[in-house]
């Protein structure tokens, strides 16, 4: 799985004029690695062998070419992770007490419910939708532990 993500990230940076270096491929592989959005400080802890600005200006061209994500939080924290073509399909739970985003599979039947809600989205509007992503916001395990 992992040399095709390589080959799909390797495409789509050609297709904007920009290579596939040393610490682009090192950011896919810590953002293949970690179940959830992280914060560039998440990223410097697990291993990270750039610098803060070399980190920020390789997410962005990495955003710009359809690798990454960028995803606001509640704590106004941007958190990064890999496009839902290299990362598979899934949805955020979002801690509303620290910002903590985790990565969620919801079962096959809330997905068949959702597709009918898409097409009742066509049936009322004529809205044709494309995908979908739902936001789950709570408390973590963490936070509701705190508190």
């Amino acid at each position: 799985m992992a040399a095709d993500v390589h080959d799909i990230v390797d495409e789509q940076l050609r297709r904007t004029r920009q290579r596939y270096t040393r610490g682009r491929r090192q950011l896919v592989e810590l953002l293949l690695a970690t179940a959830r959005p992280v914060t560039i400080p998440e990223l410097l802890a697990l291993g990270a062998s750039q610098s803060q600005s070399s980190l920020y200006r390789n997410l962005a061209i990495l955003e710009q070419c359809g690798t990454v994500e960028r995803i606001a939080s509640t704590d106004d924290v941007a958190r990064y992770e890999l496009t839902e073509e290299l990362a598979g399909h899934h949805h955020h739970l979002v801690c509303s007490a620290c910002g903590r985003i985790d990565d969620v599979v919801l079962p096959s039947a809330v997905e068949r419910a959702l597709g009918l809600a898409a097409g009742e989205a066509y049936d009322q509007r004529g809205f044709l939708v494309e995908s979908h992503k739902i936001e789950l916001v709570g408390t973590c395990r963490s936070c509701a532990a705190d508190g």
